[in-house]
């Protein structure tokens, strides 16, 4: 009975042993496995938080990245492209939909579609990409039958600017001469009399003649524009010996004498050209202040990032030195301090923000007074995560080893309990980092701090701009908030990771 409870176990595996033999334990064949080195394998056993490390560092290089790669300064702000979408020329014309401009423009009628076939046939910039929808209503009154069209149409917000009016000194009127030589690009466009197209006056892009003060476009029989351009040479402001546009034979007049300058109808694009030395180009597009929200998001991300490295460091360090005399000394010296820290954290962070900002700022400035507002209360958690490892760990025995061998009370804290509590702390000091981040983000968004003077923006106040105009230019809230979310859970799902990862309860574990 007892020989047949071995039969499953193949003969091959019995081996004889000599029985004078000299017995002793073989040596590992394996590589023993540091603490580290078994953190970081059951890290990457966690997918989402090697996912979210991945998402981080290309959030960190976009930050460090974009502000190079865009052509704009976070500090250029341009008046007329405000809360444009995003657009590229070159990728705009091969019509993939994308980087476009594009903008949907309802209720568009007859005198809303000359009003842009207008703007295209003076400028060669064709606002309509494409008409998504028309709809025509038949009216019968007093015998007459007519029809009616309502359009809904996807316009480029960059070419329906075409034209406005600008006030030039007589030097900028003949450098503009000269660069649209040199350049080959109309800027400067003939001037109209407000007396020929009925005294519309604050429509810069009507240059034809209309049948009333609405607008509506007069056509000759060939359903034509007839211009209306100024030909009188008395009010003619400066010489003008550059390009003319087709079919001006040399009698349109180009500008008007204003108080010793030139008053003058441009093409604004090209203006634009003319004075940045580029055209448009908005990969994300533009924010209520007519900033690159490419370069934006990048610079507000870099002051986040470090601004929540910075807090997370200095509450790191005040906070284990706290945390430590309390865990070490306990008794009296404990409850003395654990009392000062519970009248600090009933301390509201966005009132001792408010204040701060309210009066310490004019003294210290706007981000020192921010930076003492968040380590005014910010290294509470960390000396309480402190002192809980220390009370852990200084009734150890090496503890109580180094003790007799006469080391002192600063070596036993910090060379013996704190290096075995590091990994927990810093895993924590990790998870503060989206803390922070969020709570500066939430403080520019409802515009307690204003970041702008120093940084030139801040994401919260890059979602504050894009809510206001959230519902005509969605993507000015899109793309900050997009950043601020991957960034969040992102941070969130690696923190989770590193906690696990160095939680010493599952050292060893497969």
């Amino acid at each position: 009975m007892a020989n047949n409870q071995y039969q499953h176990i193949p003969q091959e595996k019995f081996a004889f042993a000599q029985l004078d033999a000299e017995l002793k334990d073989k040596k590992l064949e394996t590589k023993a496995r540091g603490y580290m080195a078994d953190a970081l394998l059951r890290f990457k056993k966690n997918k989402s938080s090697v996912v979210a490390a991945y998402i981080i560092m290309l959030l960190i290089l976009f930050s460090i990245v974009s502000p190079v790669l865009s052509p704009y300064h976070v500090k250029h702000m341009d008046k007329m492209y405000t809360n444009t979408p995003p657009f590229v020329r070159e990728i705009a014309e091969k019509g993939w939909g994308f980087l476009d401009g594009g903008v949907t423009r309802d209720s568009q009628n007859d005198a809303s579609m000359d009003y842009w076939r207008g703007i295209a046939e003076e400028t060669g910039m064709n606002p309509v990409i494409k008409v998504v929808s028309d709809t025509v209503k038949t009216v019968k009154q007093r015998g007459k039958t007519t029809e009616t069209h309502t359009y809904v149409l996807k316009n480029n917000k960059y070419y329906e600017i075409g034209n406005m009016y600008l006030t030039l000194s007589y030097d900028e009127f003949d450098r503009i001469q000269a660069w649209q030589n040199e350049h080959g690009l109309q800027v400067i466009y003939p001037w109209v009399e407000p007396k020929d197209i009925k005294d519309i006056t604050n429509n810069p892009n009507i240059w034809y003649q209309v049948k009333s003060a609405k607008g509506e476009a007069n056509k000759d029989a060939d359903g034509n524009f007839i211009p209306a351009y100024s030909t009188n040479k008395t009010i003619e402001g400066r010489e003008y010996n550059s390009l003319r546009i087709e079919g001006d034979d040399g009698s349109y007049i180009y500008s008007v004498r204003k108080s010793g300058a030139v008053q003058c109808r441009i093409n604004y694009y090209n203006y634009y050209t003319y004075v940045n030395g580029l055209e448009p180009t908005y990969i994300f597009g533009t924010n209520a202040k007519g900033q690159d929200l490419f370069c934006a998001i990048g610079m507000g991300a870099r002051f986040s990032l470090v601004f929540a490295v910075l807090v997370s460091a200095i509450n790191l360090s005040i906070g284990a030195v706290y945390g430590a005399i309390q865990g070490y000394y306990g008794g009296a010296i404990d409850l003395t301090m654990d009392r000062i820290s519970d009248i600090l954290s009933g301390i509201p962070f966005v009132v001792a923000t408010t204040l701060f900002q309210l009066h310490l700022a004019q003294k210290v400035g706007t981000i020192p007074s921010f930076l003492f507002a968040f380590v005014l209360t910010g290294w509470i958690g960390m000396s309480a995560l402190t002192r809980k490892q220390f009370y852990r760990f200084k009734g150890q025995e090496y503890v109580l080893a180094a003790r007799t061998l006469g080391a002192s009370d600063w070596r036993l804290m910090f060379r013996h309990i704190f290096p075995n509590s590091l990994g927990t702390i810093v895993t924590s000091c990790a998870m503060v980092i989206p803390g922070v981040i969020g709570s500066e983000t939430s403080m520019t968004y409802l515009g307690i701090v204003n970041l702008s003077e120093f940084v030139g923006t801040s994401i919260g106040e890059l979602m504050s701009q894009g809510q206001t105009a959230m519902t005509t230019s969605p993507h000015a809230m899109l793309f900050p908030a997009l950043f601020f979310s991957l960034l969040m859970i992102s941070f969130n799902l690696f923190g989770n990771g590193l906690r696990d990862a160095f939680n010493p309860t599952t050292r060893g574990e497969d």
